[in-house]
């Protein structure tokens, strides 16, 4: 190898370990690296991982069957299709999916898209905790998705980002017709919460430069 294409070589290595490991605008960029905002993503990530933390806790104060767990490797082989037909029967509302910060998925984009599940989730564990047989911990976690909203509502707020319309509504308490069906909504609103809130706290990664992975 010659000196010149030695050169090139550290060159190349170079400007690809300088690259950034996430491409957003310039305005995301400046932003996100200011310390009022920086304050305001620290806040929610600990307010997720209390979340995250409680869920196991939550669920198991309201779902007795053995068949409903948070670990599907010991959910029953039948298990995932019925819960799949149980879960279009009650139409159990999902979260908007969250994306790495890109300039196709602007940091405004993924704010409105957290803020818009947290609304979702706030409105389903209301009518949740009135229907569980053991609603405190189903309260304190409808509290803390609560708390979580307004750290991310600050943080639109900061950036004068739109806050966005407010939630319409689940309408999931008029199809809880029995305990079972309580039961199974819970047990998929808890799990569902547990992915979108670990897609939350990658966002939240993301937006601090750091590496977004979580550690379970």
């Amino acid at each position: 190898m010659n000196v010149y294409t030695f050169s090139l070589h550290c060159y190349l290595v170079g400007a690809v370990l300088a690259a950034p490991l996430t491409e957003f605008s310039l305005k995301d960029g400046a932003l996100m690296e200011r310390p009022d905002f920086l304050r305001a993503v620290e806040h929610s990530q600990s307010l997720v991982n209390k979340i995250l933390k409680d869920i196991p806790d939550t669920h198991k104060s309201c779902v007795s069957s053995k068949s409903l767990t948070l670990h599907p490797t010991l959910q029953p082989i039948s298990e995932p299709s019925n819960l799949q037909f149980m879960e279009d029967s009650l139409k159990i509302p999902r979260a908007p999916v969250l994306k790495g910060l890109s300039d196709e998925f602007t940091l405004e984009m993924c704010l409105k898209h957290i803020s818009e599940g947290l609304q979702m989730y706030q409105d389903v564990l209301s009518t949740l905790h009135n229907r569980v047989s053991n609603p405190e911990k189903m309260k304190g976690m409808h509290a803390d998705v609560r708390d979580l909203l307004a750290q991310i509502t600050k943080m639109q707020e900061l950036c004068r980002f739109e806050t966005g319309a407010k939630y319409g509504g689940s309408g999931l308490a008029s199809r809880l017709s029995g305990d079972f069906e309580v039961q199974v909504a819970a047990h998929l609103s808890l799990l569902q919460l547990q992915d979108f809130g670990r897609d939350v706290f990658r966002s939240l990664r993301n937006m601090t430069r750091e590496e977004p992975d979580l550690d379970e």
